[in-house]
């Protein structure tokens, strides 16, 4: 197979040498068989990426990994292979590419550590060029045939028009052909999304491999007839919105295949396979349960309703009907006694207090927590006594901001599908998972339509449940708060001087305004050591407050 060569788009473990080598063996056997002139692996492929301090902590997994190289080596013959490992030199790790063919390790090229002509390979009759990960290198001649690319590029929203954009700068300014390859799966945070790719000398996309799944994938360099370019997830190739809007459509194909390979990506290579979550009839467990048994098989899902005193019958009624249409195991655990117990215990002790420290507040969220965290016990009493389980933690991003989540409560868990998501995108979530997934309308409509509360207190106004929006503020309002942080870095004396896209459809005045964005500011700055709290859960948007990529000092005070 001449002017073929292959791509190994894999997803790699963390750390585990032995499972990244044996894939490598394999994709190489494959590409032997095929007799194609090159099989091209991700960056760092052999350690993992991201790899954080794993190196710094345990030094010799860097010598294992290299160790792996040369077994690897010894294995190769016609077919040249191309594959990213973690190398040490003059006591500096190199994220390194190695070029190893009929038995040997022929060379090695380090990333923004070797210089031009290091990094040349002749591939059959072709000489190549490898250009690693982001690099950003004066490339001083086009005395080459093709690039070769390999990455380990992060998806989140907009990153494929990023990543199409650096590409096609390269391909500009040398008119020739370009062969990315990129890891898929998930770490932690961190969601791969492949769509391996070869551009050709003028820029278009002549070869595509499948988004978010693993894929030995076939170029022909010499005829582009003989490729197949896999549609990208809709709407993935949009760019970031210039202006806060309510329609995530071109956006949501992506947002749940991201979610579903960082389910799956977290349960498998930690040896997890099943996942216990609290169901309310609210919109953010609801949106978990469907992910979860997409991801895991229904099976696998045990959703627990917790009613309390204050929880309503229709609450009950959709959260068992959302589980029935799902086929998901579903059980109810009262909590009423749990809390009233607990609430009678604790006010002893808080009377106790209460003598040596005279200012108790008068009105407490207490009781409110007391609810969420006998729910959350409930929860990992589960976990606790059957085989590879995790409790998942259902709040979402516009929670996250404003604090309004509930630590040992509906924060708890092992992962946290939702928490770079906001509510407005949550909705538009669930009317799309009821139109495109095989199942349709599984969520009842009555889910959707539902105004979002914790049902934790009564509202005195309206003798009701609380509403979140009453404890906050309108969600499409919120959700612009966090869009204008994210994407414009705005602090709220600039924000009042905009028109935001719920005023344009609701008549509020200064005054209403004024109050929402310091609240907003206020909760969001006490409420930034729940960030640090929060579970591993996937980055979806351009922007995030995870954890893996925003770092805030809790002790701070920020004047915004």
């Amino acid at each position: 197979m001449n002017n073929t060569i292959a791509l190994a788009q894999v997803d790699p473990i963390v750390g585990n040498i032995e499972y990244n080598f044996s894939k490598a063996h394999e994709y190489i056997e494959k590409a032997n068989k095929l007799n194609v002139d090159a099989v091209i692996f991700p960056e760092l492929f052999l350690i993992g990426n991201p790899y954080c301090d794993l190196p710094d902590k345990f030094p010799s997994i860097v010598e294992k990994n290299i160790e792996y190289l040369n077994k690897l080596a010894k294995i190769t013959g016609k077919t040249k292979v191309i594959i990213g490992f973690l190398e040490i030199k003059d006591n500096k790790h190199y994220d390194s590419i190695a070029v190893l063919q009929n038995g040997k390790i022929e060379k090695v090229v380090r990333k923004n550590g070797c210089n031009f002509k290091e990094r040349f390979v002749q591939i059959r009759d072709k000489k190549a060029f490898i250009l690693i990960g982001d690099e950003d290198l004066e490339i001083k001649n086009k005395d080459f045939d093709f690039i070769i690319n390999p990455a380990s590029y992060i998806s989140r929203k907009g990153s494929e028009q990023k990543l199409n954009s650096r590409i096609l700068s390269i391909n500009k300014k040398f008119k020739t052909p370009i062969v990315f390859v990129n890891q898929t799966g998930a770490v932690d945070n961190f969601v791969f999304a492949g769509t391996s790719r070869c551009y050709d000398k003028t820029g278009k996309i002549v070869a595509r491999a499948k988004a978010y799944k693993e894929d030995f994938f076939l170029i022909n360099l010499s005829d582009n007839s003989k490729n197949k370019v896999y549609d990208l997830p809709r709407g993935m190739e949009k760019g970031e919105e210039k202006t806060f809007s309510l329609e995530y459509k071109n956006d949501l194909e992506r947002t749940y295949l991201a979610i579903i390979t960082s389910i799956k990506g977290y349960f498998n290579k930690n040896g997890l396979k099943r996942a216990v979550l609290g169901v309310s009839g609210g919109l953010d467990s609801t949106i978990c349960a469907v992910l979860l048994a997409d991801a895991l098989g229904s099976e696998n899902v045990c959703a627990v309703s917790m009613p309390s005193k204050i929880t309503s019958k229709e609450s009950k009624n959709d959260a068992e009907k959302l589980c029935e249409n799902l086929g998901i195991n579903y059980f109810e655990a009262p909590i009423k006694d749990m809390v009233e117990t607990s609430s009678i215990t604790f006010n002893k002790v808080f009377d106790r207090v209460e003598e040596k420290w005279k200012d108790r507040y008068k009105k407490s969220f207490t009781m409110d927590n007391i609810q969420a965290r006998s729910r959350a016990t409930i929860l990992f009493g589960i976990t606790n006594e059957f085989p590879q389980a995790i409790t998942i933690a259902t709040s979402d991003k516009s929670e996250s901001y404003m604090g309004y989540a509930t630590i040992n409560g509906d924060m708890s868990g092992g992962f946290a599908p939702i928490a770079d998501v906001t509510k407005t995108k949550l909705f538009a979530l669930a009317k799309w998972l009821n139109k495109n997934r095989p199942q349709k309308n599984v969520i009842p409509k009555s889910i959707i339509e539902k105004r979002p509360g914790a049902e934790l207190a009564i509202n005195p106004k309206t003798g009701k449940p609380l509403l979140a929006e009453e404890a906050l503020m309108p969600y499409e309002f919120l959700d612009e708060v966090i869009f204008r942080i994210e994407n414009y870095h705005q602090t709220k004396d600039f924000m009042m001087k905009e028109k935001f896209l719920y005023e344009k459809t609701n008549k509020i005045t200064k005054k209403q305004k004024q109050e929402w964005l310091d609240k907003f500011f206020n909760r969001m700055q006490t409420a930034s050591f729940k960030w640090i709290l929060m579970p591993p859960a996937p980055i979806i948007d351009s922007h995030s407050i995870n954890k893996a990529e925003y770092n805030q000092p809790v002790t701070s005070k920020v004047n915004f």
